[in-house]
């Protein structure tokens, strides 16, 4: 008999409940108050609210695809305010709008299922390249203002996997509808608040033209409980305290990479990074392009002082004692300290300042101080010096600059090196495909540099000695070592090495070439003639993204590793049918949808299972709370849900950097900047790994900034820019950390797929250390011409060589990765058994920490 770990009863269990009341506690800290007049907080005890908005009923909890989080139910705004006592007034609107929702609804599932047949593609591919969109929502022809004062407009915006978003109204921009509503509803009402409930960025310039908007909150998308979260925040009973993580345009065309990115250009086959290092704030700040809302910004509900105690430097770490006093007179509220540093412009160009470090208080009532302690490192602040190969602190003054956001700093100190020097001395292992024209802001800096003197007489000035910071050297791996079998007369197991009775290599060793094949890659074996949705390929956990082979179970006692997806929860199917042997039986809902009903020949006596899973806020409202304590709780929310239902690696965090607000996944990830991005990461693998059984597979490495022809869009970008905004996330989880898995992404850098690279992986495993395994994205190393995935400028990724590189798992599957795996290392052209054996290792190690 099967075992299936998912439970038999449908009630809500206690860590259900558990769960759902610590995402509630924490998520309201996520929301950022972008504007406010003291409209906010709303009196709990006189809540009559006129509500409107597409984002009322039908709030979008988190993005679509392999983000969603099939949850038990979903409380949106409407029953999160009622249950916080108010009065709906505008319920004859919203019951408007949701036959106009009904209606849209129903018309695009009938051009999906038209889409399906005519392409021959399953409806979860059809729906993951053409995304639902909203209508717009109907004009407001009520006036509430006789019955209350205030008025809410909740504007929503959802994206996912497979597409990207479009500088089009209804979704970056808002609709006619959307701001005739706006305007309306802020020029009848005295107090009006509009509450964002989006994982990406909007145009904000019709919003800022309305003056008579008294509050703006950036909601985010906090998971199924939203309503309630939103309804704490709106009341006082959560302060908001977050932050910014990406800086907000006046105009969409002030991005470097408008121009560029996706089909703005017409060429979706080849994605120049011609910004270079200049993404985010880091152009923002050093081109003098002033935003609507800076990096790091947010509002509270009260005001903050905050002042610099003292400076130091020791044994090559920066250490700032910084005193934040809550001086309000009304409201608690807590306050995120952000240091940078200016580096000086040398042979490097340099931004005009980065993210060094950061901190936040705990909740500060009127009068309350605290201390922080902030501290990084020296060699945080080096330059990548591509002809030299090296990580370098160039001699001169570095200005270390404090405060709330990225245009609200003061310079707090100088460090002076007084000569340059390597801090990690590396090799050539990332080259670059051609030559690219990258952005230079050498004129603007050296003006910038006499501006900033003027400001540095009262700071003090501390010296380093550039012999006192050593220069570390890497080794790369050579040659992989072939694995012998010493041990002929007894077949060894999985278990006799966690026993120490025998070493993993010798297990290894005794494995035929067809066994390791097998186990490098996943069991779906999807080909032409059908097989599991997309994303569900799991026999042992419904719903789950898929499992490794299972064949040598009983003989070696190598189980399934079984991975399930995320990034904001686990996605399981949240009801089954089994026999009572445990084979699944047909039906049940995938991607949040019931792809197929429980056919009516159904044993009677089949057994019903349930997983319920819990939503968290999706990664980029959970960066907001720049909290790394809040993130590590939240992480361990999924890490219990992967220990009852036996998921063994999740497929999250993502942490792709936000270089366009266009990138339809850019809900899944934190942030523009790296730093913050890999704080997050490694803050999050520490609260699901603390079980010890379970695991993340942080993703995708790298680059993979855009949905629109995902899986062949050949991403150019120079080492520089590679190794400081787009890996160094990567670095700092894998430090931190220690993830147990990696996944590489769909796209070519420079030239080579991804899942091919052996230099990206190179500098995963020999520069930082990583030792987990790599898995592919899914279908990365299948022909999937037939569900529509196909290019003309460039392969699908080769499955060979994903052995070479090392890339360790192929998922989910197919017959033909077994064999050409194995016909490769019998051509012995390409690949040999030694490194086959080298991934076999990686996955075995992992499973070792799962047992």
């Amino acid at each position: 008999m099967k075992k299936l770990f998912a439970s038999t009863t449908d009630s809500v269990s206690n860590l259900e409940r558990e769960n759902q009341e610590t995402v509630r506690r924490l998520a309201g800290e996520c929301m950022v108050l972008l504007e406010n007049d003291g409209t906010l907080p709303l009196d709990k005890e006189n809540l009559k609210i006129a509500l409107y908005g597409n984002g009322v009923r039908h709030m979008v909890k988190g993005g679509t695809g392999s983000g969603d989080v099939n949850t038990r139910e979903i409380v949106n705004v409407e029953n999160g305010l009622e249950e916080a006592g108010a009065e709906i007034v505008s319920k004859d609107w919203l019951d408007q709008y949701d036959m106009v929702m009904k209606d849209s609804q129903e018309k695009y599932m009938e051009c999906i299922h038209k889409k399906s047949e005519q392409e021959g593609i399953s409806i979860v591919t059809a729906m993951l390249s053409e995304q639902y969109q909203a209508p717009d929502v109907i004009d407001i022809l009520e006036d509430k203002t006789e019955v209350t004062d205030t008025a809410i407009y909740v504007l929503a915006r959802n994206s996912g996997e497979g597409s990207d978003r479009k500088a089009v109204q209804g979704d970056y921009f808002l609709t006619d509808g959307e701001e005739r509503a706006i305007r309306y509803l802020a020029e009848k009402y005295k107090k009006f608040i509009l509450v964002l409930n989006i994982g990406g960025m909007i145009d904000t310039s019709a919003i800022r033209s309305i003056e008579e908007i008294n509050s703006i909150l950036l909601a985010g998308q906090t998971g199924n409980h939203g309503g309630r979260m939103l309804a704490d925040v709106l009341t006082g009973q959560t302060v908001p305290s977050g932050k910014l993580t990406d800086t907000w345009a006046l105009s969409y065309e002030d991005y470097p990479s408008s121009g560029e990115f996706g089909s703005n250009n017409g060429n979706l086959d080849d994605e120049y990074y011609s910004e270079g290092i200049y993404v985010g704030y880091r152009y923002f700040d050093t081109f003098h392009i002033t935003p609507a809302y800076c990096f790091g910004y947010g509002l509270a509900y009260t005001d903050f002082d905050i002042r610099v105690l003292y400076a130091s430097v020791d044994d090559g770490e920066v250490s700032i004692d910084v005193e934040v006093e809550n001086i309000g007179n009304r409201y608690a509220g807590k306050e995120v300290v952000q240091i940078y540093y200016s580096a000086p412009d040398g042979r490097l160009e340099k931004p005009y300042q980065e993210l060094a470090a950061f901190a936040k208080t705990k909740l500060l009532n009127p009068g309350e101080k605290q201390v922080l302690t902030i501290r990084f490192g020296m060699k945080e602040m080096a330059s990548y010096d591509t002809e030299n190969q090296a990580w370098v602190l160039e001699a001169g003054e570095y200005v270390i600059r404090m405060g709330n956001s990225s245009r609200n700093t003061k310079a707090i100190a100088v460090i002076k090196i007084d000569h340059s020097v390597k801090t990690v001395q590396l090799g050539n292992v990332l080259k670059e495909q051609e030559e690219i024209n990258e952005l230079s802001s050498r004129a603007i800096r050296l003006k910038d540099i006499e501006v900033q003197k003027e400001g540095l007489e009262d700071v003090e000035y501390l010296f380093v000695s550039a012999e006192s910071i050593e220069t570390e050297h890497v080794r790369y791996q050579g040659e992989r070592p072939l694995y012998e079998d010493n041990r002929i007369d007894e077949a060894l197991t999985l278990q006799d090495v966690k026993a120490g009775k025998a070493v993993i290599e010798e297990l290894i060793a005794q494995l035929t070439e067809e066994e390791m094949a097998r186990l490098c890659v996943g069991t779906e074996r999807l080909d032409e003639t059908g097989g599991n949705v997309v994303g569900s390929a799991s026999k042992y956990v419904p719903g789950a993204a898929g499992d490794t082979d299972d064949a040598l179970w009983e003989q070696r006692g190598i189980f399934p590793l079984i991975l399930a997806d995320g990034p904001a929860g686990l996605r399981l199917q949240p009801h089954f049918k089994a026999t009572r042997e445990g084979e699944l039986l047909k039906g049940g809902m995938v991607f949040g949808l019931n792809v197929e009903p429980f056919p009516e020949d159904t044993p009677k006596d089949a057994i019903d299972y349930y997983q319920y899973c819990t939503a968290i806020p999706i990664a980029s409202t959970l960066a907001q709370s720049w909290d790394m304590e809040l993130i590590r709780r939240m992480g361990a929310v999924v890490g219990a849900e992967m220990k009852k239902f036996h998921v063994h690696l999740w497929l999250a965090p993502g942490m792709n950097i936000h270089r366009n607000p266009l990138c339809g996944r850019n809900f899944e990830y934190y942030s523009e900047d790296p730093l913050l991005t890999g704080r997050c990461a490694a803050a999050c693998t520490d609260g699901v790994q603390q079980y010890g059984e379970q695991g993340t597979t942080i993703k995708h490495y790298a680059c993979n900034n855009q949905e629109d022809n995902r899986m062949f869009v050949n991403v150019h970008v120079k080492e520089r820019a590679l190794r400081e905004i787009y890996l160094k996330g990567f670095e700092i989880a894998v430090k931190e950390s220690k993830p147990y898995a990696l996944m590489s992404s769909y796209n070519l850098v420079n030239g080579i797929h991804a899942a091919n690279h052996a230099g990206l992986l190179a500098v995963a495993r020999d520069e930082w250390g990583f030792d987990g395994l790599v898995v592919t994205d899914w279908y990365s190393s299948q022909d999937t011409s037939f569900m529509g995935e196909t290019s003309e400028a460039y392969p699908f990724s080769s499955s060979v060589q994903c052995i070479k590189a090392g890339n360790d798992l192929q998922m989910p599957g197919c017959t033909k990765n077994v064999t050409d795996i194995i016909g490769g290392i019998e051509a012995g052209t390409e690949i040999t058994l030694a490194d086959l054996q080298f991934c076999v290792k990686n996955i075995l190690n992992i499973m070792l920490k799962c047992m």
